[in-house]
């Protein structure tokens, strides 16, 4: 659909601000400020708070054996997050139907009604306006993994809306400690975990993600920050992205695919050499402290070893060039060299409970 034909979009410039980083890094912190200065500048600016639109039941935490726990995300929690996305769509759609909403059994429909208040007065629905106010959508939310945030510029493409990326870049134990200090904090591990598995926005090796900044929040938020922000979005606004040749943008979603497929049977993989790890280790009785460390090693080996293939498997030319991948095949190799370093674990672990 031509973007002159969607409702509010019809119009009124519109654009898709993503904002990305760490739990606590200041993403909160930044919208508001962002949301006040855009009213001063005559604009309508909405937040989209994925933590409150999505339903804390999309998230889960599993107990693995030898009381080993993980931050897991549930089997539908991509879903969720499509569902803040088609909700985004259908109102640049119908900006008047809230009611009718196909996504409305994945996501809060009382917080996402809050979202638009501030979107949806009436003079900025009036087509009689000469220049109708421009629409920000201030999209909040950790976005950790690139092809988290190039679902969103698939959406600002479909429709030729404005795209661009801020990203928060706070130092650990910084967002830990303000994590902490929140009344409903999360997990520490959780964060551990994600800091990760976080890619920031990099321009140089995703072309799309060239309209984006980094924020330092580790210290306050500063005018000059917010000044920044403002006017990468003005940027922004004026120049709305033009859809450009179907090949180019399969591929880039075939690549996205093709590794996030390789990653996850490599994960799959992975934990079942885990398993097979502990299970040897409980047949030679290994000492309860040794099991918990043993199970520590591995988890964390995992982690980064799943991190490190899929950045490697973003950047190899065979992905970028859009070659056909054999995945079973790559899928054995990469596990094969997980499973080296699995072994040198045990191996080192049953050493030491001789």
């Amino acid at each position: 659909m031509a973007a002159q034909d969607a409702g509010v979009v019809g119009r009124a410039p519109v654009c898709l601000c993503v904002l990305c980083g760490l739990p606590a890094a200041g993403k909160s912190t930044l919208a508001r400020e962002l949301l006040s200065t855009a009213a001063r500048h005559g604009w309508r600016a909405g937040l989209v708070p994925y933590d409150d639109l999505i339903p804390e039941q999309a998230f889960q935490t599993r107990v693995l054996g030898d009381g080993v726990k993980l931050q897991e995300m549930h089997t539908e929690w991509k879903l969720h997050r499509q569902a803040v996305l088609r909700c985004i769509e259908q109102f640049l759609e119908k900006p008047q139907v809230l009611a009718e909403m196909q996504s409305s059994c994945r996501i809060n429909i009382a917080a996402w009604e809050l979202c638009i208040q501030a979107v949806l007065q009436p003079e900025a629905l009036d087509c009689t306006q000469a220049e109708p106010a421009p629409l920000v959508f201030l999209l909040d939310d950790n976005f950790y993994y690139p092809s988290m945030r190039y679902e969103v510029y698939q959406l600002a493409r479909k429709y030729s809306l404005g795209f661009c990326q801020v990203y928060l870049h706070c130092d650990l134990e910084s967002c830990i400690s303000r994590n902490q200090s929140r009344s409903k904090p999360i997990p520490t591990e959780v964060i551990q975990e994600m800091v990760k598995r976080l890619e920031s926005p990099n321009p140089q090796k995703n072309s799309w993600e060239a309209n984006s900044i980094s924020v330092n929040t580790t210290a306050k938020l500063s005018e000059c920050d917010v000044q920044s922000v403002m006017e990468l979005i003005s940027s922004a606004l004026s120049n709305p992205l033009s859809p450009v040749e179907e090949s180019t943008e399969q591929t880039e979603a075939d690549r996205l695919k093709c590794a996030t497929s390789v990653v996850h049977q490599a994960d799959q993989a992975c934990r079942r050499l885990i398993s097979e790890a502990m299970k040897t280790a409980r047949e030679n009785q290994v000492l309860p402290e040794h099991m918990r460390s043993l199970a520590t090693q591995l988890n964390e080996s995992k982690a980064t070893f799943l991190h490190n293939l899929r950045r490697q498997l973003l950047t190899e030319a065979s992905f970028t060039q859009g070659e056909d991948i054999d995945v079973e095949r790559v899928v054995k190799r990469a596990v094969d060299v997980f499973d080296r370093e699995r072994k040198e674990i045990l191996s080192t672990i049953m050493n030491e409970n001789k």
